[in-house]
Parts: structure tokens; sequence; C-alpha cells
């Protein structure tokens, strides 16, 4: 049996993108990016010009991956590692799991195989015959089987933060991997890894609408204190680890704590204030700091379920524009 070893820090880290994360696909339900591209032309067009589909060739050759690989006692990056998790594709292919891809659509989305056929079925007619009922069924059905839809704002981003902040202590403390990236979800998810461009058929890849703005932003910043709790109740050492993660989640409840005083009449966000500060950000206070994550995530859940950011408006004068995108966009174009 193969064995999971330890991450280890590579292109994408240096880049700012895609850090070692908890969880991974099961790589026998993987179809890959390809099956993706039989129909989304325009969104893989996207993908190839971003840092997640480069890090396939790139991270193997980084020279900083190389000296933490060393330090963990890591010899195959692409077939004895953790890092398999967040930094690649992997499919089950005769008996061995092999990377088949960098960072692509089923990494935030979910592995494929059994909702691919379901999702583009039209419950078995056309775009045109299929009735909105049918429509609603079709997806909660796939959702049922695995789908993350961008609808699914907390689910797609505790799958962005679970790989740009590293859930390993001994990764960080003894082989010197940076203790998490910079993200901020609405920022981040503007730039070179936007691909809207489904509804417009390909005419344009439209940055996301006011709501759906202000709905990244604070779901962004619940999921981040969410992440760094669970880091910080799981720490054990005194040392960088612990020292990130504690000023991880302090950055981010002063945040949320902005955003209260910015939307007042949002209970759910001012209730999260409150559940960010019960825990004291420590060593050896395991309980109360995963209880106060439990908080955050119901909060956060209930939050992306009973907002569309409407209400939201307050939140404008916090949230980073244009200019501080992570990235390009790809313009949507014509594809030979």
């Amino acid at each position: 049996m193969r064995r999971w070893l330890l991450c280890l820090f590579a292109f994408l880290a240096v880049a700012g993108f895609g850090f070692a994360g908890a969880r991974a696909n099961d790589p026998s339900k993987t179809v890959g990016p390809n099956a993706c591209a039989e129909c989304h032309k325009q969104e893989v067009e996207a993908w190839k010009g971003s840092h997640h589909y480069g890090t396939f060739r790139e991270m193997p050759r980084n020279a900083k991956g190389k000296q933490i690989a060393k330090q963990l006692g890591v010899r195959r990056i692409k077939s004895e590692s953790l890092c398999l998790g967040c930094h690649f594709t992997v499919q089950h292919n005769e008996g061995n799991e092999t990377p088949v891809s960098g960072i692509s659509c089923e990494s935030c989305h979910g592995a494929g195989k059994e909702w691919i056929k379901l999702h583009s079925g039209f419950s078995g007619k056309t775009a045109k015959t299929e009735t909105k009922a049918e429509a609603q069924a079709r997806w909660r059905l796939a959702e049922g089987k695995g789908m993350i839809r961008p609808d699914a704002l907390y689910r797609l981003a505790r799958n962005c933060f679970g790989c740009h902040v590293v859930p390993n202590e001994e990764l960080v403390n003894k082989g010197g991997h940076r203790a998490g990236s910079a993200i901020e979800l609405l920022s981040w998810s503007q730039g070179e890894v936007r691909h809207n461009t489904w509804s417009s058929k390909g005419k344009e890849n439209a940055q996301a609408s006011a709501e759906r703005r202000r709905m990244l932003y604070i779901i962004g910043l619940g999921v981040d204190l969410e992440t760094a709790l669970r880091s910080l109740a799981k720490a054990t050492q005194r040392k960088v680890y612990a020292f990130e993660m504690a000023m991880r989640a302090d950055r981010a409840r002063k945040r949320i704590a902005e955003a209260a005083r910015a939307v007042p009449d949002v209970p759910e966000i001012a209730k999260l204030v409150e559940v960010a500060y019960s825990a004291g950000l420590k060593l050896n206070n395991e309980q109360a700091l995963s209880a106060a994550a439990d908080g955050v995530s119901r909060l956060v859940a209930d939050l992306a379920e009973h907002h569309d950011g409407a209400k939201l408006t307050g939140l404008d004068r916090l949230i980073p524009g244009p200019d501080k995108y992570k990235g390009s966009a790809r313009k949507a174009a014509a594809i030979n």
C-alpha cells in the first residue's frame, strides 16, 4: 500500500496558491479535467492560464520544495506525498493512484464519477424540455453524489481554505512549509481562477455580481477563522505553526467584527463575533477552540443558506476591488 507522507512546499506555495490540505478526493471517483473539458471548453481555457494548472510540471522542480522534501524524508513527490491531495488531481489507474494534472475542476467541485453524467443529463430530456422541478431534482441528486456547485458557497470555501491553510504542524515546524497563504476569498476567486463563462455561453468572463461579492467576502472570513481555530486546536508545540494560526484567527475575527459593525442588522454576523472571541488563542485549549470552530461553522453555513448578499450593502466599503484581485482573469474568446 502506498504511504501517504507529509506534504512539501512547492511552486504554488511560492506563488501564493494551493497549500497542502487535510482532505482529498477519492481517486477512484475522479474523472479528470479532460472529461469536464468536453462541455466546459471556456472554463478549461481559463484554468490553463492559472497557477493551479501549472503546478503539475512546476511543483516537482521547485528548489524549496525539494529542500523541504529532504527534511521530511520524502523522496518521490508525485507518488508518496500527501501533497497529491491539494497540488494535483489524482486518479486510480491500474491499481495505482496517479497524478494526472495540477489543481483542477474536481479539486474544487468534487470527484465527478458519480455525478458528471447526471448533472448534464437534463433528466433524460433537453435543456428546453426539462421542467424547472426536474432540473431542481437533478441538481439535488448531483449534490447528494458529491458535486459542489458554485451556489454551495460554504462548501466551496472550505475546499479553498482546506488547501490554502496548512493543517499539519510538523510540515511547518519541521519541514519549513509556510503555515498558509494570504488568501482572501473574494479577491482570489475573481482574478486568474475566474471562469464565469457558462451562463453567457462563452461570450464574457464576468466578475461576480455585487451581491455575490459580498457573500464571498463574509463567507471567506468565516471559513478562514474556522480553519485557523481548528488548526490551532490541534497544535502541540510553542513554535511557528501555533503562532501563525493564532495570528491568523485573530486577524479573521477582527475583520469579522468590522463587518458586523458595517451590517449591524444581520444577527448571524453579530453572533459570529461572539463565538469568535469565545476561546483563547493558545496552546492546550483544544476543547474550547474546537467548540468555537464548530460554532463558527454552523453560523457561516446558516449565513450562506439564508442570505444572498442583497442586505449586506454595508460591506461594500470593506470588500476589495478589482485592483486587488489575484492575477488577471482570462477574457472570453472563441476557441478553435
